[in-house]
């Protein structure tokens, strides 16, 4: 890997791990779950329109959202509007880290998902059991939150990271052709006008602190907008499935952060889980080496290769 693309892997890593932490300070800052995510949406699309028209012009991103409107649609539900409404709705009641930890599961959920929606590829021995280990790393650190009432959280957090994997198994097989920035600005513009009425309803009465109001601004400026940009130069850079490796350590960022900056504890109970679910993940996303290929005369069917997320958190 190149300089370049080694310094767009580390900002991934950190950019990407930190808006859970950005999320409890802001929620237990005394904004509501509609204004916050209204702010990532609308500052998010002020970002990146200027850069998308640039680009494309207003008549290049008006034809692709006429000519892709459903998807783009259920794309921007499902990546976005009601995953981010969910999660900060759950930090609430969870830890940044332990929210940061459940999301991992997201690489889990992709190869089950893939298979159940008709997809070719084959999970081996090697990938059942990165499954089965992933699963149960969720329910060693989901289960003392169960016990301690927080099951809607739970709940709340597993949803959103279905919405992360139903997501960018959408774009890769109905909106490939799509670039994707201009989609992202399109959904963040849409999931803005959508989310305006409920933020406007419950917006503060004061004006917030000046942590919540640093955190706000970095949740919409660097962990959204800012992170697209990056993350689509990843994929430049490197290619679509060595840009995804950083998702590995996402994890371990929110936990860090949660500990560090917000003092939240470090238990045997998150390290366990830790283990088992970024462990899974590697085991459930990796493949078996290729078997030697056959004599010439006996046809070999080859399979699809695995669309690679295109966009995440």
């Amino acid at each position: 890997m190149s300089r370049r693309g080694w310094v767009l892997f580390a900002l991934m890593s950190v950019i990407w791990g930190v808006p859970y932490l950005m999320i409890k300070v802001v929620v237990e800052g005394g904004v509501s779950v509609p204004v916050l995510v209204f702010a990532r949406f609308a500052v998010g699309a002020a970002v990146l329109l200027p850069l998308v028209l640039r680009s494309v012009g207003a008549r290049g991103l008006r034809d692709m959202v006429r000519r892709h409107w459903p998807m783009l649609a259920a794309f921007a539900m499902l990546e976005m509007i009601v995953p981010w409404w969910l999660l900060s709705d759950a930090e609430r009641r969870l830890t940044s880290s332990m929210t940061g930890l459940l999301i991992a599961v997201t690489p889990i959920m992709a190869v089950l998902a893939g298979r159940l929606t008709g997809g070719s590829e084959r999970i081996d021995g090697r990938r059942w059991t990165g499954l089965v280990i992933g699963l149960a790393g969720v329910a060693v650190l989901a289960a003392p939150e169960l016990r301690g009432g927080d099951t809607w959280a739970i709940i709340e957090v597993l949803l959103t990271a279905c919405g992360y994997t139903l997501g960018p198994l959408l774009v890769a097989r109905r909106l490939a052709d799509v670039p994707g920035l201009p989609m992202t600005a399109a959904c963040l513009t849409f999931g803005a006008l959508l989310y305006a009425g409920p933020a406007a309803a419950t917006w503060p009465d004061a004006m917030p602190s000046g942590r919540v109001l640093a955190a706000l601004a970095g949740l919409a400026v660097i962990c959204t907008a800012l992170a697209f940009v990056i993350f689509f130069a990843l994929i430049r850079e490197v290619g679509p499935a060595r840009a995804l490796v950083f998702t590995y350590v996402n994890p371990a960022v929110a936990v860090l952060a949660g500990v560090v900056l917000l003092g939240e504890p470090l238990t045997l109970t998150i390290v366990l889980a830790s283990v088992l679910i970024l462990g899974g993940s590697i085991l459930a996303m990796t493949r078996q080496p290729a078997e030697p290929p056959a004599p010439a005369e006996v046809p070999v069917p080859v399979a699809d290769p695995s669309p690679a997320d295109p966009s995440h958190r």
